[in-house]
């Protein structure tokens, strides 16, 4: 038997830190970024805790955007159309869908 050339998959993502992709990072700094203006807000009226916890949870929330991929899961019908496809492309999507003000009305012509 010889030997066979396997290719390496070249389509997945860098990762950094091992658990971050380079999209995970920016949308995880992202949402801390917001949450450090609620971090800035607290403190001013000495809960700093409460900042820090609810910054994290907005970093938290933007390591979601940035690495969740949707599952295919057969008993759910929406899942078998969007089944892994990032979840950032799903928002970004229903940003574009909601940003159109068309709105198509059709009706069903007598003869």
């Amino acid at each position: 038997m010889g030997t066979y050339y396997i290719p390496r998959n070249l389509r997945g993502e860098s990762r950094i830190l091992y658990i971050f992709t380079v999209k995970s990072l920016i949308t995880t700094v992202a949402g801390g970024l917001i949450g450090a203006l609620f971090m800035f807000l607290f403190s001013a009226f000495n809960m700093k805790l409460v900042g820090f916890i609810i910054m994290g949870i907005f970093a938290l929330i933007g390591f979601g955007i940035g690495a969740i991929k949707i599952p295919v899961i057969s008993g759910i019908p929406v899942t078998k159309k969007i089944g892994g496809e990032p979840l950032s492309e799903i928002i970004l999507r229903w940003i574009k869908f909601k940003k159109n003000k068309k709105m198509y009305v059709y009706t069903k012509e007598e003869k």
